[in-house]
């Protein structure tokens, strides 16, 4: 088969897609864009449903961050689109078959770990990733089974991003407030009986360096059943911060720390929990009982200062507290993980890559090879944020196609690649298969007034589609 031809009518392009979220779903829109290519895409993820951290992610009770997957939907609705859920790269299917029978490869697989916040306890019973705590949540298959005390009153989390802020919301909200959103139907009977009183939200620098948004923190002032505190101190920025805010003309920021100090001014205390705001304040170890349990917190005051490169960081002034914490979240930031065969960058826990090319660890070029969302730049920016990402690494896999760089692939037969994958992963979901566990997650929502009743289990979506 000639290079030239890739593209053609007679001759599509190939591609593989790895992992289903924003990222993967914008890599489609994207190409399909391109109407003079004919291209055929196959999307492969590793749990049966699409839409990574939409679905798993992002808070049940933010349900309108969730529409978007109409969108994805459209894209997948075009003939050129596969989709292969419950099929692991590096278990079900390697690097060299995906080189038999695609001319490009494209990993979107996010950002699937947390960092660990590096202070001693952090491994102690009830000290946790924010993240596990999501995924829980949200009915994550592989996180069903997690155990989290709820029966604790005090609870600690370490992070001032959205995550924190979306583990701190629902451990406050009510059951009348949980109810009707897309909660697993596990944790809201788990979080129903929650013993949980006051929660504690940490953050090392001041309100103009907090990773929230605007919506989200404004949101923690707007619960039925709980207070909201910062203390007037914390609240209040810096000389050098104000100076640095007032220059750049960042909008969210300034509305950021409009909020915090209009927090720091209410002294409400009628409502039966309490959220409390911290500034300033690093962890400097997790404290535990004789049997091995989180009984409290460690930290050390801080200060601001402006770097050589003028960003605004912390430093310990010394003076240390302990706060009492059965429950203990650390919620800093994501990384990725690495994948078999590929080049993997140890240090930013991202993919090797120049714009999107996969290179080796010298910046050598991988012929074939892309990246697009966080395993790319790293965990940051919104889900639309992924959608210019993915333009620039598509932009480049089709100069690329152009210039007849591409894998060669032994087979590149549309039928013979399905029943490839198929003989590798019997159990494989495709997208006609997604669609009806999505009717009947709709379905039972519909019974429960909620936008859907989550299956939580590969073995209950099995049963449905009569495997």
């Amino acid at each position: 088969m000639s290079h030239s031809a890739v593209g053609t009518e007679k001759s599509p392009l190939r591609v593989a897609i790895i992992g289903s979220g924003p990222a993967g779903f914008y890599v489609v829109s994207n190409f399909l864009k391109h109407r003079d290519l004919h291209v055929t895409m196959d999307m492969f993820e590793r749990l049966p449903t699409p839409f990574g951290l939409v679905r798993a992610g992002v808070a049940p009770d933010h349900q309108k961050y969730k529409s978007v997957t109409r969108v994805y939907d459209r894209s997948a609705k075009n003939d050129n689109y596969r989709f292969f859920g419950n099929v692991t790269y590096g278990e079900h299917i390697s690097l060299e078959d995906l080189k038999q029978h695609y001319h490009q490869i494209i990993f979107t697989t996010g950002a699937q770990t947390d960092r660990s916040l590096g202070v001693p306890g952090e491994s102690l019973v009830g000290s946790h990733s924010a993240t596990d705590f999501v995924a829980w949540y949200n009915g994550h298959p592989d996180y069903v089974d997690c155990q989290f005390d709820l029966s604790q009153k005090e609870v600690v989390i370490v992070g001032l991003g959205n995550v924190a802020v979306d583990v701190a919301r629902i451990l406050c909200k009510t059951e009348n407030e949980l109810k009707h959103t897309d909660i697993a139907d596990y944790a809201l009977t788990a979080l129903k009986s929650s013993h949980v009183k006051n929660v504690t939200i940490l953050g090392r620098r001041g309100p103009a360096q907090a990773a929230f948004t605007p919506p989200e923190i404004r949101e923690m002032g707007e619960l039925e059943d709980a207070d909201v505190s910062v203390s007037y101190n914390e609240a209040h920025i810096d000389e050098t911060s104000r100076r640095l805010l007032e220059a750049s003309g960042d909008k969210n920021t300034k509305k950021n720390v409009a909020i915090i100090e209009e927090f720091s001014e209410w002294h409400a205390h009628e409502k039966s929990k309490q959220l409390t705001i911290r500034f300033l304040v690093s962890p400097t170890e997790i404290v535990g009982d004789d049997e091995g349990h989180v009984t409290g917190i460690k930290l050390v005051k801080n200060e601001t200062y402006l770097d050589e490169d003028g960003a605004i960081k912390a430093r310990a002034i010394g003076e240390e507290e302990t706060l009492p914490a059965g429950l203990v979240f650390r919620s800093v930031g994501y990384r990725g993980v690495p994948l078999p065969d590929i080049p993997f960058n140890e240090a930013k826990g991202i993919i090797f890559n120049h714009e999107g090319r996969v290179t080796d660890a010298d910046g050598v070029v991988q012929t074939g090879l892309y990246v697009a969302g966080w395993i790319k730049r790293g965990p940051t920016g919104v889900i639309g944020t992924n959608k210019t990402d993915a333009k620039e690494t598509v932009d480049h896999m089709v100069e690329d196609v152009k210039r007849g760089v591409t894998f060669e692939p032994a087979s590149s037969d549309y039928e013979a690649t399905k029943a490839f994958i198929f003989s590798r992963q019997k159990d494989a979901i495709t997208y006609d298969d997604w669609t009806q566990l999505d009717q009947k997650e709709i379905e039972s929502g519909i019974k429960e007034e909620r936008p859907r009743v989550k299956f939580t289990a590969l073995s209950e979506m099995l049963d449905v589609l009569e495997r």
